[in-house]
Formats: structure tokens, sequence, C-alpha cells
């Protein structure tokens, strides 16, 4: 389903306490990602990897664009990338296309400000 309104989610480690903030995607929803984005030192991009779903999110005004730049706007200089539907891949699990998809995710977040080696991209289904 999509995420409407923000969601929030605490726990504490013997360094930090962390909340996550579950924030919208959907375009129709931008306002609410904004103002969960707002308040985050790290955000995690998850990015469809189905054929055509990547490649939509990355396009001229995809929302994988959008979001990206929203969140280095933003203030947001953390960055983890989530490569999902891997089982959805030709073949499943296909690392030649999360190699892919890093790349091309690479290329797109240094030219707003992020260093991509220090973002990690981590493979994800369910």
């Amino acid at each position: 389903g999509i995420t409407i309104d923000i969601a929030l989610g605490k726990f504490e480690t013997s360094k930090y306490y962390v909340t996550i903030i579950d924030a919208p995607g959907h375009r129709d929803f931008i306002k609410n990602m904004i103002t969960g984005t707002s308040q985050a030192d790290c955000a995690v991009l998850i990015i469809a990897a189905g054929t055509g779903e990547f490649e939509a999110g990355i396009s001229k005004n995809g929302q994988t664009r959008e979001h990206a730049l929203l969140a280095f706007t933003l203030g947001v200089k953390q960055l983890i990338v989530g490569v999902n539907k891997m089982d959805s891949t030709e073949p499943p699990y296909s690392e030649t296309r999360f190699e892919e998809i890093k790349k091309e995710v690479s290329s797109y977040i240094k030219k707003i400000g992020y260093n991509p080696a220090a973002v990690a991209f981590v493979p994800i289904s369910g």
C-alpha cells in the first residue's frame, strides 16, 4: 500500500536514540514527505528494481530524482539506498541489474551533492 501520513517508530541503542519516520513517496502526498524528511538526519531512499519501475523513477521528472533532491535540499546529508523488488528482476536477484541501478543512481546523486562512495546501496525484497 501507499503511505499517506507520516508514521513514527522509536528505539534506543547503547549509543543512539533513533526515530524512524516513514514518509509518503507518492506524488499526491509530497507535502507530507517534505514534512517528514525535513526532520531527518539520514534518509533511506527505496527504489524499485523492476523493469520499467526503476526507469520511471529515475527519469527526468521521476519520483526517485525528486525525493533524492528534496532530501539533500532539506539538509539530509546521509543517504542509504534500498534497491527493492530484487525478486522481480530477470533473473531474480540479478547482480547485473543491481549494479546497473547503483551506477545510474550514483551518477545522479553525485550531481545533486551526495558522495556516492559514502552511500550504502542495499539489495532488498519484500
